[in-house]
């Protein structure tokens, strides 16, 4: 027992030795690649520029400053007024950007390519990602690359859970080598489903799976009513008739020329009664826009919404050209911001915590 405590007395001097050399000033130069480390060393392309100009940095490495003491409070005034500039807008009318534009393009759907061997790409696409039941799906896949195809590509259609096929077909080869086009029809009932497309490289099989649904016949767009101002809002009228009375959500994308405006959307009960949803794009959108010519309603959907908990959501899409229609004179229409009593409350909370900060 002597013996053991002898040697661990020994090894705690020795490490005390050592580390005081360490961080002694006569072996600052052994030390430094620590304090680099904490601190965020520079690349050696950088050191080696820094070697090359004349040396004016301190003798001691300056600590990185705290943040300041308010940031808490800096970040809740930023909260505060970007909150308050949304807010401007009403839910049913905001503000719409190129890429906004895009993305919220309701039916679009992205190619999937699978990678092959040797940089190749096994590529399926669609139309579109939601189909109405009862239309015809085109199926077109591409295959680049230097492997071995067949004449041909089976594509299946299968219900994701129990993967049973309810349609199949065969793409042919169409065109250019390695393009093949084919059609199923969307007939099963409502619901998602994956299509699984499949060929044979160099001798073995390949399949590429990609998701769709089918939609229900919900009714059949009429085309607009009369637009008109009222509230600084213009009102523009959509004529739908459903097949089954209900509560629907109606969204488009409004457009002057080719440059998008507004992301217009408004729920309705639908019950024969009436066919019309008033779609409402506020002044805070159109006001101070000179040379307002014809206006477009693009990218139109309509959702049923749930009957029930648990019930899906359906969709149905406008006509692909959108509508077309002349506005009335909008000179009276003000960039107001909308008036919404939450939000205002809420806007004063946060300017609230903001100066407590």
């Amino acid at each position: 027992m002597a013996r053991k405590a002898l040697l661990l007395l020994t090894l705690l001097s020795t490490s005390v030795v050592g580390m005081g050399y360490i961080l002694s000033d006569e072996n600052r130069s052994a030390f430094r690649w620590f304090t680099d480390l904490a601190i965020g060393a520079p690349s050696a392309i950088a050191e080696k520029a820094a070697s090359a100009a004349p040396d004016v940095s301190p003798a001691i490495d300056q600590p990185p400053k705290p943040p300041a003491d308010n940031a808490l409070g800096f970040m809740l005034a930023s909260v505060a007024e970007q909150y308050e500039q949304s807010t401007r807008y009403p839910a049913w009318s905001v503000p719409l950007s190129e890429a906004q534009a895009k993305a919220y393009q309701g039916n679009r759907y992205e190619p999937v390519s699978l990678p092959l061997e040797g940089d190749g790409q096994f590529t399926v696409t669609l139309e579109k990602y939601r189909f109405t039941r009862g239309e015809t799906i085109l199926v077109a896949a591409v295959i680049q690359g230097s492997q071995v195809v067949g004449r041909s590509l089976t594509a299946t259609l299968e219900k994701p859970d129990s993967r049973e096929a309810v349609a199949s077909t065969t793409l042919e080869q169409a065109g250019s080598a390695g393009y093949f086009e084919g059609t199923l029809e969307a007939s099963e009932e409502p619901g998602e489903y994956r299509l699984i497309v499949e060929a044979r490289l160099d001798g073995r099989p390949v399949r590429h799976a990609s998701p769709l649904t089918i939609e229900p016949y919900l009714g059949e767009f009429r085309g607009l009513g009369e637009p008109h101002v009222s509230n600084n809002n213009l009102i523009i009228p959509v004529r739908f008739s459903p097949e089954t009375p209900g509560f629907y959500a109606l969204s488009a994308q409004l457009y002057s020329g080719q440059r998008p405006v507004a992301q217009l959307q408004m729920e309705q009960r639908l019950d024969g009664t009436s066919d019309t949803i008033n779609l409402k794009a506020h002044g805070t959108v159109l006001a101070n826009r000179p040379g307002v010519g014809q206006l477009q309603l693009r990218h139109i959907q309509i959702r049923q919404l749930p009957a029930r908990p648990g019930d899906r959501t359906n969709y149905a899409f406008g006509p692909e050209k959108g509508y077309v229609f002349t506005p009335p004179d909008l000179d009276d229409l003000t960039d107001t911001p909308a008036v919404d009593p939450e939000s205002e409350q809420r806007a004063a909370l946060l300017r609230q915590l903001a100066d407590k900060f």
